[in-house]
């Protein structure tokens, strides 16, 4: 049977407040600590994720990933072929940005281990690792680093994909937290440009990445209609305060 015609066994899940509360205070107090992320995405998931499977199992696309378990793991672990992609691609953009960053697909999936066990689809599992496996891709194509400002700016663009309050409480606390850290900066209003950049964008859980890896960067932005994040890119100071080893030193 059809992934597209399938039933999907899931029973809806109710959002834990209390668990959320206490992983987004861990994650303030140590912002490189990943684990806490997946806490609070799950904690504040409900429906979303399935709702987003849903939709993306009605794309031709979505269909061809179940059925033939096309897999972006492979994909984005092929470090032999993305350093060999010409620069400016999308893949080798990917590539530099990892390397650069001391980050990895395998390093997202040992951070949501916990939380991304207990499925009783094998399609919608497979559906929401793919969705965690493109994080980074998404920080490339929307022109977010990985500095603080950057991954409250990602995750309020992809609060406007998804609709998953997780990256909304995420977003918000971030914004919040800085703001107060560089009183000066238009913290507020460069998330809400991230937001809406977001809206405006294709839909990118429904992206055929594979695909666009060896095509340059400029052209797949265009492609799905991604703004340039201008107001983030104006605050240079915020960016460099808000750097992973800035922060780690300050918890």
């Amino acid at each position: 049977m059809s992934s597209h015609t399938e039933e999907i066994k899931y029973t809806p899940q109710p959002r834990r407040w209390g668990d959320a509360w206490r992983a987004l205070k861990q994650l303030m107090e140590t912002p490189e600590d990943t684990t806490q992320v997946f806490k609070i995405m799950k904690a504040l998931a409900g429906n979303s994720l399935f709702n987003e499977f849903k939709r993306f199992r009605k794309t031709d696309f979505g269909t061809k990933v179940l059925d033939e378990r096309i897999n972006l793991f492979d994909t984005l672990t092929n470090r032999d072929y993305l350093s060999k992609l010409p620069e400016g691609t999308l893949g080798k953009t990917y590539y530099d940005f990892c390397q650069r960053e001391g980050i990895s697909p395998e390093g997202l999936i040992e951070a949501s281990a916990e939380e991304y066990e207990g499925f009783e689809d094998k399609n919608l599992e497979f559906y929401a690792n793919r969705t965690r496996e493109s994080h980074d891709l998404w920080h490339v194509v929307s022109g977010y680093g990985r500095d603080g400002l950057g991954e409250v700016c990602v995750v309020a663009f992809s609060y406007a994909q998804t609709k998953s309050l997780g990256f909304a409480a995420i977003a918000v606390m971030g914004a919040h937290k800085f703001k107060s850290d560089f009183q000066d900066a238009n913290i507020w209003s460069t998330m809400w440009q991230a937001y809406m950049n977001g809206r405006k964008a294709a839909w990118l859980p429904g992206v055929n990445w594979e695909a666009l890896m060896d095509k340059p960067l400029e052209e797949v932005r265009e492609l799905l209609n991604i703004r340039t994040p201008q107001k983030y890119q104006k605050l240079d100071h915020v960016i460099a305060g808000t750097r992973p080893e800035v922060l780690a030193t300050q918890a």
